[in-house]
């Protein structure tokens, strides 16, 4: 099973999540089920194919409620399952189960929507070397199960944030003066073992990335041909360099992209345009 992201940082957005939604209370089941000790049961449903992502999350949003709560799936963390599946027997107190419903459900059906739409992404290169990637592209507050679910998906993650390593992009590019400015600059100031990734847009600025030692080159927004021409450039000059492919990845398109030979596909896609996948949740 993919690695979870850890408890300290899980618990806490949870924590937040919950406190959202319960507020000062929730009246609807305080009110009518208030001192109510025995133990109740329910069970998640899938209601539509997928991929499953965030069982384990919604696990620990029942435990933070009831500490005696138990999740148990009935299937595997990313496990394709078909519509009416159940997915996950709960075990626990009246009020944890319908206070931590809601949170739970949604955080499910969001890292299942993106596990769904990554493995139909990764579906389409399976059989070859190049390795989807996710973005920065994630919603505010929930990058880090927002790329777990990626991971579940298939995909590898790309950088979490800012300091896990250097890419020189446009904009950087033009401040800087030049893409050797940029470099130079950032090889004077980065800690070690840093690595620097380069965006280009044509086979000028793949040359200079290339002759100022850029670990990795990404090459954004190119057409198959101009791609095909950049990678020649930079498995002749310097085998070592890795090369990512950017910019308008699509299912129409990843494969034709991957077939070029780039090592990786950075895509938004999975996050930006996955759908919840429908799950709901039954008392028994």
């Amino acid at each position: 099973m993919t690695n979870l992201p850890p408890s300290i940082i899980v618990d806490r957005l949870l924590q937040d999540w919950l406190l959202e939604d319960i507020g000062r209370g929730d009246w609807t089941t305080q009110g009518l089920f208030f001192g109510d000790d025995k133990i109740y049961y329910a069970e998640w449903i899938v209601k539509e194919d997928g991929v499953v992502a965030g069982l384990p999350i919604a696990a620990r949003v029942f435990e933070l409620l009831d500490r005696n709560a138990k999740f148990a799936p009935t299937i595997e963390e990313g496990k394709f399952c078909r519509s009416g599946t159940k997915i996950a027997s709960i075990e626990g107190s009246r009020e944890a189960l319908l206070s931590g419903e809601r949170v739970a459900l949604n955080l499910g059906m969001r890292m299942s929507g993106i596990a769904t739409a990554t493995h139909s992404y990764i579906e389409q290169i399976k059989d070859l070397p190049t390795e989807l990637t996710d973005t920065r592209k994630t919603t505010p507050g929930l990058r880090v199960l927002e790329k777990y679910a990626t991971r579940v998906g298939g995909a590898i993650n790309h950088r979490m944030g800012l300091d896990d390593a250097v890419m020189i992009k446009d904009n950087h590019i033009q401040a800087a003066g030049g893409i050797e400015k940029a470099i130079a600059l950032l090889r004077k100031n980065i800690p070690y073992p840093l690595n620097i990734e380069v965006e280009t847009t044509n086979i000028k600025e793949v040359e200079q990335a290339l002759i100022h030692g850029a670990d990795i080159i990404m090459l954004d927004n190119m057409t198959l041909e101009r791609m095909v021409a950049a990678i020649a450039i930079i498995r002749e000059k310097n085998p070592r360099v890795r090369i990512e492919a950017s910019g308008n990845i699509t299912l129409k398109t990843i494969r034709a992209v991957a077939e070029t030979g780039v090592d990786y596909i950075s895509s938004s896609a999975p996050i930006t345009r996955s759908h919840w996948l429908d799950i709901s949740m039954r008392m028994r």
